[in-house]
């Protein structure tokens, strides 16, 4: 028998024996937290411990400031012990004093909540600390020194929920709103910096070997290397833990051929400015996760991290200005790197245009004033779709590369790049990546690395993939244990290459060498969270009329101030209502994904906007009417416009006015008589008959359309046989994401709508307006409630709808089934339309059942069509002839 001898008569190459899983498992058992513990490497992590000296507690409803905190009275707080409920805050005085006899060793306080806590010391916040993010102690010293105090005070400041808030049952449920919390550990440890190395050296050789398989001669090296460590290390002698991290380095240095993907890799910490937490809770995130990445980076000179979003740089400064002087120092090195240029990662596809251009405008000012930066690439990970208005959005507000990565959920289609040029309705082209790993929250585990070339849709035509690691979503951000298995795996032969890197570098890299990259044309559309586009109505209509607003003031203030130079432009509060209405457009608001109280909010900031708003407006519509004048009529919009207004005569008369006003202008009320009077007529049958001298309808009974007939081209707009403005009612049962998702088999769930409470009857007969109305029972919980209108000289009809909805998994909508014939329908979207096709052809086609466009869709062939009109609605659906709009859906609490 022949055998290898170390020094002092180790056992050393021991042939091997040739069953790969129990030497794989072998490995894992060595490091697990689970098994063997007693005796295997995973239970030397942490030396000794001690109590704390004392530890005392605070209980506030409201988020205050340290300085408040900190002057409270203090009780004694007993380990398990529960507090909240959900929503509160914690704060913890914890005083420390360290042994003397840990003098040169790694002194860590360990501590285990389940709520996110921020640890200050010295005032400041210096570190977050979750559970569920990894990150369950704060190091009080590297190294204990002479010098150092040895009795310190620290203070915890412990939020009453968890990173992704406080589900009940699951984590997209609705808060639980008595929810209560504790403090499970809080003690000192010495914790073992060689250890904890080798437990990384030991995790990713066995990553390496599940991760390249049977197949693949390096996975081998990778398990025998892993085995020999097992052989050479003895977790109870600290000395033999340096041999044992030698094979390792032996195994990680050997380098890659020329021709390796390289990977840049980038921290990233996603933080949903809302979503399942409110966005007073929003800032703390903010705060946790940044202190954190600053102790990182002063630790890791190589470490880049990127971060979006001006509002939270903004919150930041004012909440935690000592962090946020840290965060600058960071900036100017190039390594905490402000991207996007947007005020929030807004959502994709509902915002108007010119709320579009504010993300921008408002994003690239607050960095340029605080940083001295312009953003060169547009950062929107997670959102539900993206317009094809986009990439002429970017190349205007001086950005010309984009990353995302959500449209790798599409329920139905393989969307087929990760690298490509995506050319928007103009022809402006930005260039395009898609991260290959599906994820802006990787660990940099080896798993990731080898998704990241695996899954690249355009490897062969680019040699670079982005790589985002951290804890996102809720924040949290990234870790040291992620730094450190990046900084093993940088040119591992087997493996890509993987460097840290910063977007621009990264772009910089793809730009070099695009000749062989694809173009995609047109809207990015994501084949999942349809339903986004209906959900929580009020927050749809919120959004509509404040980007409404917001234009006309801007609009009466320009005129105003060419009328009266001493007019004073409301520059600062204009500013500050369309950062309300920005932050209200992030991803999880504006779509209506979002908890009850993130609603209860944005609601509260439409309503600061339309009362603050209305006030500018009259102020500026004041300034244009001249003193002693007769009351006037602003048009905001660039044609001119004759239409039947509404006045006030008097305290409770109404009284109508038929005016011309030019284009963005202004006219006194002047009654103009229409060519043909409104006429309405109760018919024998019950239905009733109105007509213009431009359309013509008829009403039956339960509200449908009997007919839409345009008189001057002699063609009825209804299909034969059919009803229009048929409301219908859907089940919404979604395969997970309720709110989110509405999936293509609820259109086999169709049900008319056609219990009348009160049926179609004349509410207002006069030359220049014509009301009817009626109520329909949807169930024993909802009613809607319709008046159709007729205006003198209008060549459109309206229809004021007023819905009393209490369903659940249910969904409400619209149909105009009309006589028009055509393979596409065209979608308003920001500044410009889209078509998209009326058939089902392809899965393509087919995955579009239900799509979003803003005020208009329109159906057409040659030299005859129908548009559907609204003022707060984003879902549509034309199917063949039938042009359907949504009106309820699910909602989310």
């Amino acid at each position: 028998m022949t055998t290898g001898l170390l020094e002092g008569g180790e056992m050393y190459r021991q042939p091997v024996l040739k069953n790969r899983r129990t030497l794989l498992e072998r490995a894992e058992k060595f490091i697990s937290n689970i098994y063997f513990t007693d005796c295997n490497l995973r239970g030397r992590l942490y030396g000794e411990s001690c109590p704390l000296e004392s530890i005392s507690s605070f209980l506030s409803s409201k988020r205050i400031p340290f300085t408040e905190a900190s002057k409270q009275t203090f009780v004694p707080y007993k380990l398990g012990s529960t507090f909240g409920p959900t929503w509160w805050t914690c704060w913890f005085k914890l005083l420390v004093k360290v042994p003397e006899d840990w003098r040169g060793k790694e002194v860590h306080l360990l501590w285990e909540s389940d709520g996110e806590t921020m640890v200050w010391r010295d005032e400041q916040p210096v570190q977050g600390l979750c559970t569920e993010g990894e990150k369950t102690s704060y190091i009080l010293s590297e190294c204990l020194k002479d010098e150092e105090p040895h009795s310190i005070t620290v203070y915890m400041e412990v939020a009453c929920n968890q990173l992704f808030g406080a589900g009940q049952g699951s984590m997209i449920s609705a808060p639980d709103p008595n929810r209560m919390f504790s403090v499970k550990k809080a003690e000192l440890v010495v914790f073992n910096r060689g250890v904890q190395e080798l437990l990384t050296d030991f995790e990713t050789l066995t990553d390496i070997v599940k991760e390249l398989g049977e197949g693949e001669q390096r996975g081998y090296q990778a398990l025998f290397t892993v085995n020999e460590m097992v052989n050479l290390c003895d977790p109870s002698d600290p000395s033999s833990f340096s041999k044992a991290h030698t094979l390792a380095q032996t195994f990680f240095s050997q380098p890659n051929g020329e021709s390796q993907h390289t990977i840049h890799a980038m921290g990233h910490c996603h933080i949903d400015s809302a979503w399942l937490w409110p966005y007073e809770e929003t800032i703390r995130k903010c705060g946790r996760s940044w202190a954190t990445v600053i102790q990182l980076l002063e630790k890791n000179p190589d470490f880049v991290f990127v971060c979006s979003q001006a509002q939270q740089f903004h919150w930041v400064k004012s909440w935690y200005p000592g962090l946020y002087s840290r965060i600058k120092h960071f900036v100017k090195k190039g390594r905490f790197v402000p991207v996007g240029g947007t005020w929030v990662e807004m959502d994709g596809n509902l915002p108007s245009g010119e709320s579009m251009v504010r993300q921008f405008l408002e994003g690239q000012r607050f960095f340029n004033q605080e940083f001295g930066i312009y953003c060169k690439e547009f950062w929107l990970p997670d959102t539900f779709g993206y317009s094809a208005q986009l990439p002429q959005v970017m190349q205007g507000c001086g950005i010309s590369s984009f990353m995302t990565q959500k449209l790798s959920w599409n329920l139905v289609n393989t969307f087929p790049h990760n690298t490509f040029f995506w050319e928007g309705l103009d022809g402006s082209k930005v260039l395009t990546h898609f991260p290959p790993g599906d994820s802006y929250e990787m660990n940099g585990k080896v798993s990731d690395l080898v998704k990241t070339v695996r899954n690249n849709r355009d490897k062969g035509r680019v040699n670079h993939g982005a790589l985002l690691f951290g804890f996102g979503d809720g924040g949290g951000g990234p870790s040291q244990l992620m730094l450190d298995r990046i900084h093993r795996l940088q040119d591992t032969d087997g493996l890509p290459r993987v460097q840290m890197s910063s977007p621009d570098k990264f772009f910089s890299h793809l730009r070099a060498d695009t000749s062989l990259l694809c173009t995609w044309t047109g809207e990015l559309f994501l084949e999942l969270h349809n339903g986004t586009y209906t959900t929580e109505a009020k927050i749809k209509l919120g959004n509509r009329q404040s980007e409404i607003l917001l234009h006309d003031v801007e609009i009466a203030s320009s005129l105003a101030l060419c009328r009266d130079k001493t007019f004073q432009y409301p520059v600062e509060i204009l500013q500050k209502l369309w950062r309300l209405l920005l932050l209200n457009q992030f991803h999880d608001v504006l779509p209506g994904s979002c908890i009850e109280m993130v609603v209860d909010d944005a609601l509260a900031y439409y309503e600061e906007i339309c009362s603050d708003g209305a006030a500018l407006l009259r102020d500026a519509c004041g300034v244009m009417v001249s003193k002693g004048s007769s009351a006037g009529v602003f048009n905001s919009l660039p044609w001119e416009r004759l239409e039947v207004i509404q006045t006030q005569e008097g305290a409770d008369k109404p009284s109508l006015a038929l005016v011309k006003v030019p284009s963005i202008g202004y006219s006194p009320v002047k009654d103009t008589q229409p060519v043909t009077p409104v006429s309405v007529t109760v018919q024998n049958d019950g239905t009733i008959l109105m007509e213009n001298g431009i359309l013509r309808t008829i009403v039956n009974k339960n509200g449908t359309l009997a007919s839409l007939y345009l008189i001057s081209a002699n063609r009825e707009a209804i299909s034969d046989g059919c009803q229009g403005n048929q409301l219908v009612i859907f089940d919404d049962v979604p395969l997970y994401w309720d709110a989110w998702d509405v999936m293509d088999y609820h259109l086999q769930t169709r049900k008319s709508v056609l219990e009348v409470v009160q049926p179609a009857h004349v509410v207002t007969s006069e030359k220049l307006r014509g009301i009817i109305s009626f109520t329909l029972r949807i169930s024993d919980k909802s009613t809607v409630t319709q008046e159709i209108i007729m205006d003198a000289m209008c060549p459109h009809l309206k229809f004021s709808t007023q819905v009393k909805w209490a369903e659940s998994h249910k969904f409400l909508k619209v149909e105009f089934p009309v006589k028009v014939h055509s393979s596409n329908a065209t979608y308003e979207i920001q500044f410009g339309h889209v078509q998209r096709p009326t058939h089902r052809n392809t899965s393509w086609d087919w995955a579009r059942f239900e799509v979003w466009g803003h005020k208009w869709a329109d159906l057409s062939e040659h030299n005859f069509g129908v548009a559907l009109l609204n003022d707060c609605k984003y879902g549509y659906s034309v199917y063949k002839n039938t042009m359907t709009l949504s009106l309820y859906g699910s909602i989310f609490q």
